[in-house]
C-alpha cells in the first residue's frame, strides 16, 4: 500500500506564486531579491498555519539559486535547488527554538554562522517559534544578530510577537501574516478536491474554510478528515457532522421559532443539538454569530463582512432597518434594565456573601418576566391580549423585539416601549445609587428591605 501523504505536505507552497492569501508578504519578499536589497534578519509573526515558515523556506531557496526567474522565483534546475528539494542542502538549517532555547543552542549556531556556504551565496537560519527562546537565549544572540557575517541571513518565525524582547524586534524588518480569508481558503480548498478527484458542494468547503479560523494548515487537516469519512463526495451535513459544526439552517429554524414566541419548540431544538452531541458553549457561539450576520446583511456596504455562502439572500428579507436598530435598542436596553435592578441587590449586601440572597428580587422578577411571555404566547401568539406586555419594561425587552421585527406592533409601539424600558432603567439606576450611598453610611448588619425603604422616604 502506498505510503499516505497528508494535504498540508503534499500541497505545502514550493514557490511565491502558490502561497495563499500572503500576496503582501510575498510581493515584498521578491522585490527585494530582484532588487539586490536583502536584509540580514526577518522576522515572520502571525497565526498558526498562514505560510510564515513556508514563506521562510520559499525565500532562502530563492535567494541561493543560481538562475532565478525574472519573476525572482527559483528555477528549481540548479544544484542548489535540486540540493534543496532533495533536503540536501547545507546551506539551510532550521531550528526549532521549542526545543532548542538555551544558550548553548544559541551558541552553537553561533558558532556554525562563521561557516560560508559551499554551494550558494547564503547560509540561512531559520529559526521557528523564536519567542520559546530564553531571555538569555536572546541576550547571547543579540550580537550575531546585529552584525552577522555577509553569508549569513537569519529568518525568525513566531505566533507571538509580544513575547520577543525590544531589543531582537528593532534588530529585524519585521513581516506581519494575515489570517486565511475564507475566500482565499475556499478556493485552495477546491483547487486539491479537483487533484484528488473528490466532488463537492461549495456549502461544505466554505464550512471547513470557516472552521479553520483562518489557518490554511487546519483547513487542509480538515479536508483529509472529512475526505475519510465521506469518501470522493462531500456533502453539507456529512461535512457538518463530521467538523462538530451546525449548519445555516438549524440556526434559521431557532431564529424563526424565538420570533415567532415559540420558545417551547425553541428549547425543543435546543435540547435536540445538545442530544447530537453539540456541546451549549458551541451551539450559542454559532447563534451569536448568525444574529452577527443578520445585522450585516441588511446593508449592502456591510455584505462584504458576511463568512456566509448562502443565505445571504434569506437574511436580507427577512426584516426592515427601522425595525431591526429599534430591536437592538430594546435588547441594549434591557440589559441595563435588569443590570440597573441587579445592581439595587447589590448595593443592600453588606458583604459578598450576601448578594446570593439580596438578588433573590432580581431572579424573582426575571422569572416572573418569563412566564408572564410563555403564558400570552401560549394564549395568543403574541398578537393580541399580549399587546399588554409591550408597555411593561421588564417584559417588554423579551417580547416586544420579536413583535417588532414580525410586525405584530408597529414601529411607533415598539419606539414607545423603547421609551419606557430606558426611563424605568434610569429610575432604577437612580435608585441603585441612594441605596448605595445609605448602605454605605450604614454601621452593623444590614438592615431589612422594609427598613431601607422607610430609611429612603425619611430621606
Amino acid at each position: 500500500m502506498d505510503n499516505f501523504i497528508v494535504s498540508a505536505r503534499k500541497y505545502r507552497p514550493a514557490t511565491f506564486a502558490s502561497v495563499v492569501g500572503q500576496s503582501h508578504i510575498t510581493s515584498t519578499l521578491k522585490n527585494a531579491i530582484s532588487r539586490g536589497q536583502l536584509a540580514h534578519a526577518y522576522l515572520f509573526c502571525g497565526p498558526r498555519g498562514v505560510g510564515k515558515t513556508t514563506c521562510a523556506r520559499i525565500f532562502a531557496k530563492a535567494i541561493n539559486c543560481l538562475n532565478p526567474t525574472a519573476d525572482a522565483e527559483a528555477c528549481n534546475e540548479c544544484e542548489s535547488c535540486k540540493a534543496f528539494n532533495e533536503n540536501r542542502s547545507f546551506n539551510i538549517h532550521e531550528l526549532d527554538a521549542a526545543s532548542n532555547n538555551s544558550v548553548d543552542d544559541i551558541r552553537n549556531l553561533i558558532d556554525q554562522v562563521r561557516i560560508p556556504p559551499q554551494v550558494g551565496r547564503y547560509s540561512v537560519y531559520i529559526i521557528d517559534e523564536v519567542h520559546m527562546l530564553s531571555l538569555q537565549a536572546f541576550n547571547a544572540f543579540l550580537k550575531t544578530l546585529e552584525e552577522p557575517p555577509a553569508h549569513a541571513v537569519f529568518i525568525l518565525a513566531t505566533t507571538e510577537k509580544h513575547k520577543i524582547i525590544p531589543t531582537i524586534l528593532s534588530r529585524c524588518q519585521i513581516y506581519d501574516f494575515n489570517r486565511i480569508r475564507v475566500e482565499d481558503g475556499v478556493e485552495y480548498l477546491k483547487y486539491i478536491a479537483s487533484q484528488e478527484g473528490v466532488t463537492y458542494d461549495d456549502e461544505s468547503l466554505h464550512i471547513i474554510a470557516q472552521k479553520a479560523d483562518g489557518g490554511m494548515r487546519d483547513a487542509l487537516s480538515m479536508f483529509d478528515k472529512v475526505v475519510s469519512f465521506c469518501g470522493s463526495n462531500l456533502t453539507i451535513k456529512e461535512v457538518a457532522g463530521t467538523l462538530n459544526v451546525l449548519d445555516y439552517d438549524t440556526y434559521f429554524t431557532i431564529t424563526q421559532q424565538i420570533l415567532a414566541g415559540n420558545y417551547t419548540e425553541a428549547l425543543l431544538l435546543f435540547d435536540d443539538v445538545l442530544h447530537k452531541g453539540f456541546s451549549g458553549q458551541t451551539f450559542v457561539a454559532g447563534l451569536n454569530n448568525h444574529f452577527r450576520d443578520l445585522l450585516m446583511c441588511k446593508n449592502p456596504q456591510t455584505l462584504p463582512l458576511l463568512e456566509v455562502l448562502r443565505g445571504a439572500g434569506r437574511l436580507a428579507g427577512l426584516f426592515s432597518v427601522p425595525a431591526m436598530l429599534e430591536a437592538v435598542g430594546l435588547l441594549l436596553a434591557g440589559f441595563l434594565l435588569y443590570c440597573s435592578l441587579s445592581a439595587i441587590g447589590g448595593s443592600l449586601a453588606g458583604k459578598v456573601e450576601d448578594l446570593s440572597s439580596t438578588n433573590v428580587l432580581f431572579s424573582l422578577v426575571l422569572v416572573a418576566s418569563f412566564l408572564c411571555c410563555m403564558f400570552a404566547g401560549d394564549m395568543d401568539g403574541m398578537t393580541s391580549s399580549a399587546r399588554w406586555l409591550d408597555y411593561v419594561p421588564f417584559t417588554a425587552v423579551l417580547v416586544t423585539p420579536s413583535r417588532v421585527l414580525l410586525g405584530q406592533t408597529s414601529l411607533m409601539g415598539g419606539l414607545v416601549s423603547l421609551v419606557l424600558v430606558v426611563a424605568c432603567a434610569g429610575l432604577l439606576t437612580a435608585l441603585a445609587g441612594r441605596v448605595y450611598r445609605l448602605m454605605s453610611l450604614y454601621k452593623g448588619n444590614p438592615p431589612s428591605l422594609r427598613r431601607v425603604l422607610r430609611m429612603l422616604r425619611e430621606k
